[in-house]
């Protein structure tokens, strides 16, 4: 099927739409945590001790060591995810045609993330609206890194705020932007290098090394993907009765302001279509860690714009999908000509 793949993504864009991601589902990025969780066992309890065993005889010292470790594990987690969905692919292909369009369909609804990061941030706005700031606090806390437990409610939603901006990018722009590339095996490799990231890419003491080359790997694929969404919610922004033209200028003129090269791109678009501002000090484990600000402080942040920012990351999302199918149609029409 010459354009399995555009079709697949749409569908599976619908499904996700739809159904978000209901508790108990089988998930194949929990079985790439699974599988991250297994190695990352192996490499403490048999390769870490027997190189220090090995003593003068194993010619690296033990940071090198994990940073080695490290980038065997990164390789293989982004090979194995996306072979495994390529098998999936080509038994189905053998059985039928329709069974493979449903099977990559299942695979795309499965690696976007629209529906669900909607759903779980307006948990959030809906208890702040109740005065119920307590349970606002631990429903941001479902999905943002920081302590929230002092939070106000400003800073509640921001955080929220922040969590989508962020997340329309390696959440739902990346994803499709693989999937017009490749489709999803293309994107199962995007999400696996991504989870191993969330999972190992931490500054502290256990992961300084073994996390290095898998949260520059994170980096890279991320390059493009991450402009192409800050891109296309200003874009967005008019669709959905925001201003652009203030997107772009915010954009253009934050999108840096984070220790990563690849977060701040949606959240300044972001900042800039809903006029507040984002970023600054948060506390990460009792500690507070200063970040720039990024947009303008012309008004607090406020419940109402989670649901504003939610209507950006959609209207950003069918952009995307647009986009997507547009390369996935260029590339199946130049690969039809070469075949």
């Amino acid at each position: 099927m010459k354009y399995r793949h555009v079709a697949a993504m749409a569908a599976g864009f619908a499904l996700d739409a739809a159904l978000g991601d209901p508790q108990g589902w089988p998930h194949p990025v929990r079985l790439v945590g699974k599988q991250i969780d297994f190695e990352e066992g192996l490499i403490r309890k048999y390769l870490l001790p027997e190189a220090e065993k090995a003593g003068s005889s194993w010619p690296l010292d033990r940071d090198q060591t994990e940073q080695l470790a490290g980038a065997a594990l990164a390789a293989d987690v982004a090979l194995v995810a996306p072979v495994a969905a390529l098998l999936l692919l080509k038994v189905l292909e053998k059985a039928h045609p329709v069974l493979a369009l449903a099977g990559e369909s299942v695979l795309c609804y499965q690696l976007l993330a629209a529906r669900s990061l909607c759903d779980e941030s307006m948990k959030v706005k809906a208890a702040l609206e109740s005065g119920d700031l307590q349970n606002a606090r631990h429903a941001v806390s479902m999905i943002v890194g920081r302590d929230t437990d002092e939070l106000d409610e400003e800073g509640v939603a921001k955080a929220a705020v922040e969590t989508v901006a962020e997340n329309a990018s390696d959440g739902v722009i990346a994803p499709l932007v693989y999937m017009g590339l490749g489709g999803a095996p293309a994107a199962m490799a995007y999400k696996a290098v991504n989870t191993l990231d969330s999972m190992v890419g931490y500054k502290n003491d256990r992961y300084m090394n073994l996390g290095r080359i898998p949260a520059k790997l994170d980096d890279v694929v991320n390059i493009v993907p991450s402009r192409v969404a800050g891109v296309l919610m200003c874009a967005a922004a008019p669709l959905v009765g925001m201003d652009g033209k203030h997107a772009w200028s915010v954009f253009k003129r934050d999108r840096y302001k984070h220790s990563s090269p690849n977060s701040a791109h949606t959240e300044a678009a972001c900042a800039g279509a809903l006029g507040v501002q984002l970023g600054g000090p948060n506390k990460y484990f009792g500690k507070v860690v200063e970040k720039p600000t990024i947009g303008d402080d012309d008004r607090p942040v406020e419940a109402s714009d989670i649901e504003r920012a939610n209507k950006l990351m959609y209207a950003t999302a069918l952009l995307g999908l647009a986009l997507a199918a547009v390369v996935g149609i260029v590339g199946g029409s130049i690969g039809a000509r070469k075949g």
